[in-house]
């Protein structure tokens, strides 16, 4: 049966067919613009083509006025270890002695509500498949999770569905989880987002880049075949609110297969070995549409593609859906002609399904797509790749200094259950359900990943060197005051990089926000931006690239403004690093609060799990203070364990430090602040708790003097299994059982749903 095609012929004669260009999330004015650039109405093809790729996911048409302030304000010496940056598949950064790193994370929310477990596991897929684009070995993956309230009854179908599809794809790669973070939020029951970060290794001279060059050098396809998953995915799914009953939007979402896309990663690797790659582009969001006219857009030619070469799984696709479709784990390649027989050899021995599907041609920018024997698409890849331009309005919230006011702070009337209460609550308690679902050691070069402030890995065997990755977010900081939240969040990664021995270098973002077209996000959004970029260039690190994701909200109501911010770190030696458990020595270790502790409880957990909702001003952070905090941990090898103190404040961290270690400490809080509430409780940024032994306390306070931090001994542990405080004692074990039990009993029901990695 012969599929019927809207040609570009056909288009020429029938210019005034009525075209579902709103039903494909284009607006009338862009339909307009894509008829003015085409001088014709476009065929089916070419409108999808425009569709996907104009889409925010794809375009960034709203956001790419306010990300320039990234390249405005990064200095020539903060990018000066950047080897591929904004723009890019992914962030690369030299890390030195030949060896690079590449990260990045992006997001899949919208997928992961309608179909949680592929939704998640396609997440995973595509942000390696990321990684690979680069050139890179993926070494590693991270998640970060927002969430409904956890007893909501949407939450106990989209939480264990997206674990169980992070840790199905992710393990069965062979990919240790290495960190991540798990929210909940009455702001995110019907928008939950799901942000996947990869890491990968590379030597320098590998780095790939994915432009078409070369007049006659051939495009390959390669991995799985297209079907009919996942047709407007994430690229028209992003770009849309959701509305009761959206759920079942199943053919929207696409279906990974995790062992074609280890098979994959190994065949990539062999063919770059192999040298017989001159450019190289993943298919994710916008499919095969995305990657053929990204190619051509970057290339000094155009681009011939012919889809009757593309392997396919379903009967009887039109050139429309084949463009579009975001059907997984496949590539796309620029090869030279004399190195295509040794690019088939490869692809054959790792059983990779390989196909010419086109042509670098000499007619700069110039995209033609044939299907049948015909023209269904003829237009400048450029104008497809870059999409329009938005300067949406924005304005201040009207209700944002009445959200500022800060209420009464309610006061515990037993410190005992307030302290219990705050780690059962779901904000502060125990992830162990998530994390055991995670093979986090796989590869062997695993160093922290679980209880660790950030992930580490080993990356150089013979020197030692490694690198530690964290991501972080708040948006209740965020919807007090975004640019004060998105400090916070860069503040906070780079903390947790830093508490481990590793010294930050690089940073990569997702920014998550409610739709473009409300003003008081966009003024969110920018605000975010400002705060993320100028704090970058006050701690002399470069933003090394991004993800946007637009229109996550129910209805009207967006969800909390959530900047996902994330750092990389390098260790000169991964035997080095510190961990945040206590009792790793066999003597008592003297605690140590180190920065200033205020009254501060805007946003902050106490303040959510009290009952005195969202309100206030966030924690103020001076970044100068988390650079002293920094530079503190570099090369300090006299401290047994450290932990940032960040959301719960003191008394979660040292709580933390505690729950294995088998040890009690009594705390003496007089030095950090003259309320033993606010020293437990506040969130004051540019803190963390390190421990060491009684002989190498002065030497551990004269460090912080020198550098001009704060610093007050609290206590020492000893043998009681109790925490001492404000004249209560705790069994570490209680604290532990409250700790532990809160997710298995709200989740208990779909325990099995994966295996549990121990």
């Amino acid at each position: 049966m012969t599929v019927h095609n809207d040609t570009v012929e056909a288009a020429q004669a029938t210019p005034e067919l009525e075209q579902p260009w709103e039903e494909l999330g284009l607006k009338e004015d862009e339909y307009g613009r894509i008829r003015e650039i085409l001088g014709r109405r476009p065929t089916d093809a070419e409108l999808t083509a425009y569709s996907v790729m104009w889409s925010e996911h794809c375009s960034y048409k709203s956001s790419k006025t306010h990300l320039r302030y990234f390249g405005q304000t990064a200095t020539e010496e903060m990018n000066s270890k950047i080897l591929a940056g904004i723009g890019e598949n992914a962030g690369v950064v030299d890390i030195g002695d030949g060896d690079a790193v590449t990260f990045r994370v992006e997001s899949h929310n919208s997928p992961s509500f309608v179909e949680p477990y592929q939704g998640a596991a396609t997440g995973i897929g595509g942000i390696v498949r990321d990684i690979m684009a680069m050139g890179a070995r993926p070494i590693a993956v991270m998640d970060q999770l927002r969430f409904g309230p956890a007893d909501a009854p949407d939450t106990k179908r989209v939480l264990p569905g997206v674990v169980s599809g992070i840790g199905g794809y992710g393990n069965s790669l062979g990919l240790p989880n290495i960190g991540g973070e798990t929210v909940f939020d009455e702001a995110y029951l019907g928008n939950p987002l799901v942000n996947a970060l990869a890491v990968g290794t590379l030597k320098v001279e590998d780095l790939k880049l994915a432009f078409a060059s070369g007049t006659g050098n051939k495009v390959m396809l390669f991995g799985s075949r297209t079907g009919l998953d996942g047709i407007g995915g994430v690229s028209v799914l992003g770009s849309a609110n959701f509305e009761e009953g959206e759920e079942r939007k199943l053919p929207s979402v696409q279906v990974g297969d995790p062992f074609a896309e280890k098979v994959l990663i190994e065949a990539c690797l062999e063919l770059y070995g192999a040298g017989v790659v001159d450019g190289i582009q993943d298919l994710g969001g916008g499919g095969l549409a995305c990657a053929t006219a990204e190619l051509a857009a970057a290339g000094d030619g155009g681009m011939r593609v012919n889809l009757d070469n593309v392997p396919l799984r379903a009967e009887n696709m039109t050139a429309a859906e084949i463009l579009a479709s975001e059907s997984q784990e496949r590539m796309c390649a620029v090869v030279a002609p004399e190195n295509l027989d040794k690019f088939y050899d490869i692809c054959a021995k790792w059983d990779v399904t390989a196909a010419e599907i086109g042509e670098v041609i000499d007619e700069k920018d110039r995209y033609v797509v044939y299907h049948n024997g015909e023209v269904v698409v003829d237009a400048p890849a450029s104008t497809i790749d870059e999409g329009p331009v938005y300067e949406r309005p924005f304005a201040r919230p009207e209700w944002q200094d009445e959200l500022q006011r800060l209420q009464p702070v309610e006061r515990p009337e037993d410190l005992k259950q307030a302290l219990l209460d705050m780690v059962s609550s779901p904000a502060l308690c125990s992830r162990d359900f998530i994390t055991k679902q995670f093979d986090r050691y796989v590869r062997g070069n695993t160093v922290k990943a679980q209880y660790s402030d950030a992930g580490v890995l080993r990356i150089n065997e013979e020197t030692g060197r490694g690198v530690a990755v964290s991501a972080d977010a708040s948006g209740r900081y965020a919807k007090l005051d975004p640019n004060m939240g998105a400090r916070l969040a860069l503040a906070e990664a780079y903390r947790n990089v830093a508490v481990t021995g590793a010294k930050p270098v690089a940073v990569t973002n997702c920014l998550n926000f409610g739709s473009p077209e409300n003003t008081d996000v966009m003024w969110q959004f920018r605000e975010a931006v400002h705060g993320l970029a100028d704090g970058a260039v006050e701690l002399g690190i470069p933003v090394s690239g991004g993800n946007v994701s637009f229109y996550n909200q129910t209805g009207d109501e967006p969800i909390l403004p959530t900047p996902v911010v994330g750092v990389l770190g390098v260790i000169e030696d991964v035997h080095q690093a510190i961990g945040h458990d206590l009792g790793t020595v066999d003597e008592p270790e003297v605690l140590v609060v180190l920065g200033e502790t205020k009254d501060e409880f805007g946003g902050s957990i106490w303040q959510q799990v009290s009952g005195g909702g969202l309100n206030g001003l966030p924690p103020q952070v001076d970044l100068a203070d988390e650079e002293k905090l920094a530079e503190f941990f570099v090369g300090n090898t006299g401290l047994t364990a450290a932990h940032d103190v960040s959301e719960g404040g003191l008394a979660q961290a040292v709580i933390e430090m505690l729950l294995r270690a088998g040890k009690g400490v009594d705390l003496d809080l007089s030095k950090v602040h003259e309320d033993d509430f606010v020293a437990l409780f506040s969130e004051s940024a540019s803190r963390a708790v390190v421990a060491t032994t009684a002989d190498r306390v002065d030497a551990l306070l004269i460090r912080a003097d020198e550098l001009g931090i704060p610093a007050a001994t609290i206590g020492a542990t000893d043998d009681s299994a109790e925490l001492t405080v404000g004249g209560v004692s705790l069994a570490i074990s209680e604290l532990y059982e409250a700790w532990s039990q809160t997710l298995p009993e709200l989740f208990g029901h779909a325990v099995g749903a994966n295996s549990v990695v121990e």
